[in-house]
């Protein structure tokens, strides 16, 4: 098991949804998508090859891998390290999820 570190932005996306949530559909649904995406998280740290290389390799970016949240249209994306899981942001599946993130590495 490798544990999670999230990353500052990281950390904001997740809290950034659950107040979405929590405004549009109340805190029933807030603490149904913290519970899911910590929970995608233990996933990952479990197994950190779980998640799909696909838009890491579309972007250039080697060993970027996405996990989908279950149930939320939305995807951790991240890093495997070889002490941690590095965890680089949570997107929306219909966000610009390949802008975001190659104006985020093209920056670095």
């Amino acid at each position: 098991m490798k544990p999670a570190v999230l990353r500052p932005q990281a950390l904001r996306d997740q809290q950034g949804e659950v107040r979405c949530y929590r405004k549009e559909g109340g805190t029933r649904a807030a603490v149904k998508l913290a519970t899911a995406s910590n929970a995608a998280l233990d996933q990952i740290e479990l197994d950190p090859g779980i998640g799909s290389p696909t838009l890491g390799k579309l972007l250039g970016v080697p060993g970027l891998r996405t996990w989908r949240v279950a149930k939320f249209p939305l995807l951790w994306c991240y890093f495997e390290r070889e002490d941690h899981v590095d965890v680089v942001r949570l997107l929306g599946e219909r966000q610009n999820i390949a802008a975001i993130l190659g104006d985020e590495f093209a920056s670095n």
